[in-house]
């Protein structure tokens, strides 16, 4: 079940600044704490917001590419200078491939969380808010673009189930006729879908969008609350770029697997980037324990 996000009550400038960080972070910095604690941040942060539909998508869907793209990359790159053993082909398998696959499958699950807890944060009215003045085209498209997954599959469950009442249901009857519905169904997907986007394409130019001098009504409000939450996130983007700069997270992987020697400043470093990524749920989980303690006094 999903719970309620306090998150996402804050200002669109603090959502989207804070998910620019951390993404951004999570495919530029590869030393395995930061991979393991970005990977941590998001996964709690998406099983927050979706609950057990955020654990069956993980081990449905995530656990599977993040083994593969692990063991991929020590089949096509030999490079490392510690040879553990050598394949049928006559290549090395080396220590640092291994080590980098990992890293580089984490880094990609990593970001695919990240982006599904955007998506779920960032709606299109947020976006728009955000980008509507400054590049009304492409925040436009780009907002369409955020809701089309989830309008498609409700649209393909609509569609799917009004074919299956006129008995064109795809999982009965042979592979040529089953494949026969498949197509048609896809057919009225493609159709709807391009009919919806001139719709609303022609709805926002009748409106006036992108026009110069338009207004808009918004109910977002920038409080002291938000000024705080922002405050904290680029006090802490800032620290972790001067971390980086300085080369506390600094790892390699070839020739040889080596980072940077731990100290209390670059411990302190480490820290500072666990807390930006894990900042979201605990803003949630402080919020839940005010409501039950004003629940149980009720």
């Amino acid at each position: 079940m999903a719970n309620r996000d306090t998150f996402s009550g804050y200002h669109p400038i603090v959502n989207f600044a804070y998910f620019a960080l951390v993404i951004a972070f999570s495919m530029v910095f590869m030393h395995p704490y930061c991979l393991a604690s970005s990977l941590v941040c998001a996964f709690s942060y998406s099983a927050y917001l979706n609950g057990g539909k955020a654990l069956r998508f993980s081990l449905l869907y995530m656990l599977p590419m993040l083994i593969f793209a692990a063991l991929i990359n020590p089949a096509f790159n030999h490079e490392g200078a510690t040879i553990l053993t050598y394949l049928p082909s006559g290549n090395p398998l080396t220590l640092e491939s291994i080590a980098y696959g990992a890293a580089s499958a984490a880094l990609l699950v990593t970001v695919i969380m990240w982006f599904s807890c955007f998506n779920a944060i960032i709606t299109s009215d947020k976006f728009i808010y955000l980008f509507g003045r400054v590049i009304p085209a492409l925040s436009l498209i780009l907002s369409m673009s955020l809701r089309f997954v989830p309008r498609f599959k409700a649209q393909l469950r609509v569609i799917s189930n009004a074919q299956r009442c006129v008995g064109r249901d795809v999982s009965s009857g042979g592979i040529l006729k089953r494949a026969k519905r498949g197509i048609k169904i896809l057919s009225i997907m493609v159709t709807w879908a391009l009919e919806n986007a001139i719709e609303t394409a022609d709805s926002m130019k009748s409106r006036g969008y992108g026009l110069p001098g338009r207004t808009a009504f918004s109910i977002y409000r920038f409080d002291k609350r938000d000024a705080r939450a922002l405050t904290f996130i680029l006090a802490c983007g800032a620290a972790v770029v001067a971390g980086g700069a300085v080369g506390a997270y600094y790892f390699r992987y070839f020739p040889t697997v080596k980072g940077a020697e731990l100290s209390p400043a670059r411990l302190a470093m480490l820290l500072v980037y666990f807390a930006l990524g894990i900042a979201p749920v605990i803003l949630n989980v402080k919020e839940d324990l005010k409501w039950k303690a004003i629940a149980s006094r009720s």
